[in-house]
């Protein structure tokens, strides 16, 4: 079985008509909701996406042979940076519920994953109740964690920083790993959302391997998206920092963490690999999402990572067995 950890929902229309009405009126008109028949969760699932190569998320799925997938929130979506925190809080909540919904009608296919009510202006203690609602009551299997909730309009502590702590309690308490997954990016940051991702992501590894938390927090289970920012691939310039934990090095305590395979170049999944360790990597595509366009050199899709990985030819089948199934099994406790 191929399971894929990095997956993003696609919800009906009538979502981010209501996102549109929250943004208009910032809430005056209160706060509203999105009611959909499951007819219409089918139909956004199952129809063509002019925006991703013109398939259907479930054939996305199907092509890169893909058989679960855990789904959160589009990330560039969830507007933590804007006004006020009502707003934020609402769309994160209805998003969940889509998301719920959605696993109910494809129970076979989807597993859900819950964005948090990180608007900016308010504090991690505010977040967690939509966290222990999803896990508790809905069934969630984990959560969607932003590193920069001021989408780059502001600096944020940093995830070593124990402002990140009652988040990470609620994870442990729950026993849910978090995806750690940028969002999106404000002007007149330099960056766009997507590169955005890559330098949070980068950022948020390395401030946490400066800090107590792996020693704070031992039970505690974080994913990083995209391979993990730039950290593997930059790990030389990180090495030489040694004994900062208990004796421990920089690359032992990179292996407390655990990484996606949502990278689109042979090369690339090879080194990270290597350099953080197959049972530390899950398999993750974000089919539909990014690269779902084809490389015009090869016709093969770019976010087609189940190929690369059968490629790898000095993986053995039962590290292949792991990455795509096994490690994503025993992590999220499915």
């Amino acid at each position: 079985m191929i399971i894929d950890v990095h997956g993003h929902v696609t919800p009906p229309s009538e979502l981010y008509a209501y996102q549109a009405s929250l943004l208009a009126a910032r809430g005056a008109h209160g706060r509203g909701g999105v009611k959909v028949s499951d007819d219409r969760i089918r139909e956004s699932h199952q129809s063509p996406l002019p925006h991703f190569g013109g398939l259907s998320h479930i054939e996305h799925l199907a092509q890169g042979g893909i058989d679960r997938q855990l789904i959160s929130s589009r990330p560039y979506t969830l507007m933590h940076s804007e006004e006020p925190a009502r707003i934020v809080e609402w769309f994160n909540e209805e998003t969940n519920n889509i998301i719920h919904q959605t696993c109910q009608v494809f129970p076979d296919v989807f597993i859900p994953v819950a964005g948090l009510n990180q608007a900016a202006s308010t504090s991690p203690e505010q977040w967690v109740g939509e966290l222990k609602r999803c896990v508790n009551e809905l069934g969630f299997k984990g959560a969607l964690l932003n590193p920069d909730p001021m989408e780059g309009a502001a600096t944020p502590p940093g995830m070593g920083d124990r402002y990140w702590y009652p988040v990470y309690e609620a994870l442990c308490e729950l026993d849910v790993p978090a995806l750690v997954h940028s969002a999106s990016c404000r002007p007149p940051a330099r960056e766009s959302y997507s590169l955005h991702f890559i330098t949070e992501e980068t950022i948020g590894i390395i401030h946490l391997l400066n800090s107590d938390v792996m020693k704070d927090f031992p039970t505690l289970k974080l994913v990083f998206a995209h391979g993990g920012g730039a950290i593997p691939y930059q790990v030389g310039r990180f090495l030489s920092f040694r004994a900062m934990h208990d004796g421990e090095s920089f690359l032992d305590n990179l292996r407390k963490l655990y990484f996606d395979t949502c990278l689109y170049t042979k090369d690339s999944l090879e080194l990270l690999f290597k350099v953080v360790g197959v049972d530390n990597c899950l398999f993750g595509s974000e089919k539909p999402g990014t690269g779902s366009q084809k490389d015009p050199a090869s016709g093969r899709w770019f976010d087609d990572i189940r190929p690369l990985i059968e490629e790898i030819d000095w993986l053995t089948e039962g590290e292949r067995s792991a990455i795509f199934e096994g490690n994503t099994t025993k992590l999220f406790r499915l």
